[in-house]
């Protein structure tokens, strides 16, 4: 991970989402880059777990401006859009649609010089999946297009996995089995970014001109792996051996089907990813921008980085990127 400071640009940047899963690295990375910071959060409850409010203090003494208040607050929104340049959502998946208070909010400011809304997975203009987890790229969609419609300058992120998340779902690192499961044939390559290279790469491409109104790819070549090579890199680097307990295509197929919700949308993510290999099912060419080609300054964390971090701490993230 980078920690060079631009001292360049100073764009004010405020945050939706940003004490959540990767909200707070965007957040982090916002800070360690130089700009003022902002981030917009509901309003604390008693309900609110007290880890939520300790991060909440966290993000204070590093500088950073928390706004509480609600999506539906139009008026609030507005007036702290007019203070910043830059808007970027990191909300979870099921708030995708609240967006349009945002676009909204918006276009009623008349100075946000970008917008990156909450994608930061597949390319769902490129991607078609099982129905649970499609309904969800749809959603994604409609956003793409009403966001393309306002006029408002934007940059579509497609982050890929979250590796540290897919990592400890794969691995269990942080509770070791003697068996790990394969999805389909563990031949499917995909791609694994670090939570905190997603936030970087994030930050720039909403200042950069050359990422306005375009589509930006995290795809850096060392975290294009398979499930079988993941495997085997953690078995030498653990020295221990592993049974593989295979799930078929079919099986994940009939579960999408029959599974409530959530987990009808997670069998379809697994599929997606891991079984049919939807992250790298196209090529990419001289009219898509790659993060890691767009900014070789950084020094990304390669999935055999992150395994080594994990050897050292292998903690379980608290959430999902998508609650």
């Amino acid at each position: 991970m980078s920690t060079t400071i631009s001292s360049c640009n100073k764009s004010k940047i405020l945050v939706f989402g940003g004490t959540g899963y990767l909200g707070k690295h965007v957040v982090g990375a916002s800070v360690s880059f130089g700009h003022p910071t902002f981030v917009f959060a509901r309003p604390a409850t008693p309900q609110t777990p007290p880890s939520n409010l300790h991060l909440r203090d966290e993000l204070r003494s590093l500088g950073v401006t928390l706004i509480e208040g609600e999506l539906e607050e139009h008026e609030k929104m507005v007036s702290v859009l007019k203070q910043v340049d830059i808007v970027i959502s990191a909300l979870p998946n099921p708030l995708t649609p609240d967006q349009i208070n945002i676009v909204d909010a918006i276009i009623a400011a008349g100075n946000i010089k970008r917008f990156v809304p909450s994608e930061f997975g597949c390319d769902v203009d490129r991607t078609t999946t099982l129905p649970p987890f499609q309904a969800c790229l749809d959603k994604k969609k409609k956003m793409r297009r009403l966001i393309e419609a306002s006029g408002i300058p934007y940059t579509f992120v497609c982050a890929n996995c979250c590796a540290s998340y897919f990592i400890n779902l794969l691995l269990h690192p942080h509770d070791p089995r003697p068996d790990l499961v394969v999805y389909g044939t563990g031949e499917a390559k995909t791609v694994l970014n670090y939570e905190q290279d997603i936030a970087e790469y994030t930050i720039k491409v909403a200042n950069d001109p050359r990422t306005c109104d375009r589509v930006v790819i995290f795809r850096p070549p060392g975290n294009v792996v398979s499930q079988n090579e993941l495997i085997l890199s953690w078995e030498k680097k653990t020295g221990r051996s592993f049974e593989k307990a295979l799930k078929q295509e079919d099986e994940m197929i009939k579960l999408s089907q029959t599974l409530p919700s959530p987990h009808n949308i997670w069998v379809s993510i697994m599929h997606s990813v891991f079984v049919k290999g939807d992250l790298m099912s196209f090529d990419l060419d001289e009219n898509d921008l790659e993060a890691s080609c767009l900014y070789p300054e950084i020094e990304y964390t390669t999935v055999d980085q992150l395994l080594d971090i994990f050897l050292v701490d292998p903690l379980e993230p608290a959430c999902t990127p998508l609650e």
